[in-house]
């Protein structure tokens, strides 16, 4: 690794008294870089990637085309947003605003006379620089260019960042890593913790699924840890030191791979090692996002080292935490939680980003992260409630009629949630059967980062006619979106999701087309389904059932038993004959 100083990176890892984390294998790539399929050495743990794609990281490059349309006064349309933007309801954009606003500034902002020097974040960062800032690449000078241009970006990543990164720093400080690092959520996600790339990465260090599962990062119908502050910092650090490791302590190597994975960079070495050619960084042939993704972090680190050089002011924050980790112990209700702390909910979810509902996870982890004005208090009103107290419950009766998922969907819940609470083993239940399901206290107002609340605002954000498409057995996003005259984008983007995400039969999708005549909201045409669709009569074969026909054919099983007036629990018989409706494209 080549370093600005050497000789202070090395004091200020003896000084924290700790010792970076043991040599690990390198993994998958996070969600900054691509969705990828890995295959393992047994016996080895290291994970080798097996595609070179990348993409591009939604936070950071929605949030450059939002200050430069801004700058240009341009007005841009809801594809063109920022996730966070596009996260709630259009009659809950007053607090929207409002918790936008919360995001973006610090109410309880200090002035810059009454904070000496020494007192500055920027102040310790600076002392924790450890990257070589000196390159002259062109690669570097283009992207200091672009940051010099247009400071107000700079302004709203830092204020956005404000929340977290003291927390980010006292971190890399403590595992002796180059401060650097700490900038690196710009690049990822501009520091937003709810973005979502259409590679399927999620958070403010970007994690794929998989990456992140990987590093322990669970994802579930309540929360998805890949957002979490502390775990998702935990694993991107962990996951960088690896890297580090992997390459020889070279952290512009490091970083390559965090973006690309560790098998694109050691291919891109090989490949030099072949030709004679230097394999630092700079000299790599390497995906175009990657080469530009090192010095993007460099040439931030260059104005955060010596802002008046390049005319900007930075925005000030304090050394000292934002946030304090306050134990719960159990489930509770944010609405609850933000009234115990005697702060806005808002604050309850952009310090806990996490989760996707109006309640902490039944599972864990059972804490939250408040303010640290604010943990004394909340600590008190915990203390002062019965932990059966902290979610609202629903005493629910069965009628006819009722099945585990008909409540589920009533209640805003799933099947599995009300099975675990109570008790159940299988999905059967019976009339006049009692059940314990969990609510919200609040209403739907209360909850606006919720995960339903963000897919709604995104769903109603859009230009032309809003139509809405059930999704079939066989559907695909490229389908869809062709039968519209949409991109796959932009289809994915309007319903929360990315391309490579599954669609689900049933699932409802929103499409906004600007061809379709102005009326009420209509249901999207499936003008394929006449010239792709066809009636197939098939004949049963021997070893042949529901689900191994509805695989080969691309259909549903209910659809066949549907078609067919089939009893389901019965086997099929050789020779017999069915009907089956088909699309021919994803048909043997």
């Amino acid at each position: 690794m080549t370093v600005r100083s050497l000789t202070a990176f090395c004091c200020f890892s003896i000084l924290s008294g700790c010792s970076s984390l043991s040599s690990g294998s390198s993994s998958s790539s996070t969600g900054a870089s691509q969705e990828t399929k890995s295959t393992a050495y047994p016996g080895s743990g290291e994970i080798l990637l097996a595609s070179q794609n990348v993409t591009v990281p939604a936070g950071d490059e929605g949030l450059k085309r939002s200050i430069e349309a801004r700058e240009a006064g341009i007005n841009l349309d809801g594809a063109s947003r920022t996730p966070l933007d596009e996260s709630i309801e259009p009659e809950l954009k007053k607090q929207a605003e409002k918790a936008r606003e919360r995001l973006d500034s610090d109410e309880d902002g200090i002035a810059e006379e009454d904070i000496t020097v020494d007192k500055h974040l920027w102040h310790r960062l600076r002392g924790l620089f450890a990257l070589d800032h000196s390159v002259t690449d062109k690669r570097v000078q283009q992207q200091l260019n672009w940051y010099v241009k247009h400071p107000s970006y700079i302004d709203r990543v830092v204020e956005r960042g404000g929340r977290y990164l003291h927390y980010i720093v006292n971190e890399i400080e403590a595992r002796g890593m180059p401060g650097e690092l700490a900038l690196l959520p710009i690049v990822e996600s501009a520091f937003d913790p709810f973005a979502y790339s259409h590679g399927r990465a999620a958070g403010m260090w970007q994690f794929i699924p998989s990456t992140g599962k990987y590093f322990g990062l669970k994802q579930s119908w309540w929360h998805d840890q890949r957002r979490d502050v502390v775990d998702s910092t935990d694993a991107a650090l962990r996951y960088l030191q690896r890297l580090a490791d992997r390459f020889d302590d070279d952290y512009t190597l490091a970083l390559a791979a965090y973006n690309s994975g560790g098998g694109t960079v050691s291919i891109a070495i090989r490949k030099n090692t072949r030709k004679n050619l230097p394999t630092d960084f700079w000299s790599l042939h390497l995906p175009t996002e990657t080469r530009a993704y090192v010095p993007k972090l460099i040439a931030l680190a260059k104005i955060f080292d010596n802002p008046e050089a390049y005319g900007i002011e930075l925005p000030i924050i304090e050394d000292k935490p934002y946030f304090e980790i306050v134990a719960t112990e159990s489930q509770i209700d944010l609405a609850q939680a933000a009234k115990l702390a005697g702060v806005d909910i808002d604050e309850i979810y952009l310090l806990n980003p996490s989760f996707n509902r109006w309640a902490t996870s039944p599972d864990g982890p059972h804490r939250l992260l408040v303010p640290v004005a604010n943990a004394e208090q909340f600590r008190a009103g915990l203390a002062a409630i019965d932990p059966d107290k902290r979610v609202a419950w629903q005493n629910y009766r069965v009628v006819s009629g009722d099945s585990l998922i008909r409540i589920a969907n009533k209640f805003g819940t799933t099947p599995a949630v009300i099975q675990q609470v109570n008790n159940m083993r299988g999905s059967l239940i019976r009339v006049d059967q009692r059940l314990l399901i969990p609510t919200a206290r609040g209403g739907t107002g209360d909850y606006v980062f919720s995960q339903s609340q963000r897919l709604a605002k995104k769903q109603a954000s859009g230009e032309g006619q809003r139509l809405e498409h059930k999704v079939q057995s066989g559907d695909t996003f490229w389908d869809i979106a062709r039968d519209n005259g949409v991109s796959v984008r932009q289809l994915a983007a309007w319903n929360g999701m990315a391309p490579g995400d599954p669609l689900f039969p049933g699932k409802n999708l929103v499409i906004w087309s600007k061809e379709a005549k102005p009326s009420s909201t209509v249901v999207a045409s499936r003008g394929r389904d006449k010239a792709m669709v066809r009636k197939v009569g098939y004949s049963v074969r021997k070893g042949d059932s529901l689900a191994t026909i509805a695989n080969r054919f691309s259909v549903n099983v209910r659809d066949i038993a549907s078609w067919n007036d089939l009893n389901t629990a019965r086997y099929l018989q050789p020779g017999q004959s069915l009907v089956l409706y088909v699309d021919i494209r994803n048909s043997p």
